[in-house]
């Protein structure tokens, strides 16, 4: 008998760690735009069970960001990562704003085919992107703005998808030249195709692996919102600090070998924020390239698009815990 209840004793807490029996979880569906290094923090917080122990069982679904933004304001998620996706819908009244920012500069490569050597050599091309209203969207009609060229009349720009399909879609000629993330950057150059712009080199802003959420939500759910903070602001936390770690973690979210997620890491490590949190000349650098295509001749104030208060209170408490992960 005695040892009967150690074993019953045991299973329960098994039980209880792995199934969080100890409390009931509340589910978080969350969209991502798609597997993507730029919601490496959401990815790790959740396989490290960071979120668990804010009693969340976080869902990350892959969808476009403008259907995401839709997603979000439709109330089908609770928060999205689409980074500047968000922006022009916000500029254009969306009651949403942004929470936490992982990456601050522009992790995108234009990638073209062989004989095409310059942005200018694009006029009459086919251009993808993830989707119209995008982040790269929006950059790509900002770069061929600054080489004498309009992104409606001058070039077709075409929403191929998000990840690795841009780089499908310029390896079977559907289009000329894409934007593209990482891996897809690395698989073009190992192919062939020619990178004409590096923009994680170039001064633009570009936020991504943002925390978005609804005004609704901010006010009736903001416990959640918080827990959601510090689940995700532990998950950079341990992506930033633990380098072999997150490299095997991030190497099996993206599905890619060692030696190229190493590199990966690399690529991705000068972009990082601080803390989650981008300072106001960032956040007003942000706006430069759509506040233009919003209709606006100047911007809204910072604090209706950008509220990284609970980001800061979160991290100002896990400072004073001495917390590590």
């Amino acid at each position: 008998m005695t040892i009967w209840l150690q074993f019953v004793a045991i299973l329960i807490v098994h039980l209880l760690g792995s199934n969080g029996w100890a409390q009931d979880l509340i589910k978080v569906p969350v969209q991502i735009p798609a597997i993507t290094p730029a919601v490496t923090a959401f990815a790790i917080a959740r396989d490290r069970g960071y979120y668990r122990q804010e009693g969340l069982d976080v869902q990350l679904i892959v969808m476009p960001s403008a259907v995401g933004t839709q997603a979000l304001l439709g109330g089908n998620v609770k928060f999205s990562t689409g980074g500047g996706a968000g922006l022009l819908p916000i500029l254009r009244g969306a009651p949403m704003r942004f929470m936490f920012t992982t990456f601050s500069r522009p992790m995108f490569w234009l990638y073209a085919r062989p004989e095409l050597r310059s942005v200018e050599s694009l006029k009459g091309r086919k251009v993808g992107v993830s989707s119209i209203g995008s982040g790269p969207d929006s950059l790509l009609r900002e770069l061929l703005k600054k080489h004498g060229l309009d992104g409606t009349r001058d070039v077709v720009v075409l929403p191929v998808g998000g990840g690795t399909a841009r780089y499908f879609a310029l390896q079977a000629g559907s289009v000329d030249a894409a934007m593209l993330s990482i891996p897809a950057n690395l698989m073009a150059q190992e192919a062939g195709f020619r990178q004409l712009v590096s923009f994680i080199e170039q001064e633009w802003i570009e936020l991504q692996g943002t925390i978005n959420v609804t005004d609704q939500v901010l006010t009736a759910e903001g416990p959640l919102v918080e827990k959601f903070i510090r689940g995700t602001l532990k998950g950079f936390i341990h992506f930033r600090d633990l380098r072999a770690q997150s490299i095997v973690l991030l190497g099996k979210f993206l599905r890619t070998p060692e030696d190229a997620t190493a590199k990966i890491y690399e690529l991705m490590r000068p972009s990082l924020t601080q803390d989650g949190i981008v300072s106001e000349e960032i956040q007003a650098k942000s706006l430069e390239h759509v506040v233009e295509r919003a209709g606006l001749k100047t911007p809204p104030r910072l604090d209706r698009i950008f509220d990284y208060s609970l980001a800061v209170k979160v991290r100002n408490e896990l400072r004073a815990k001495g917390w590590k992960p």
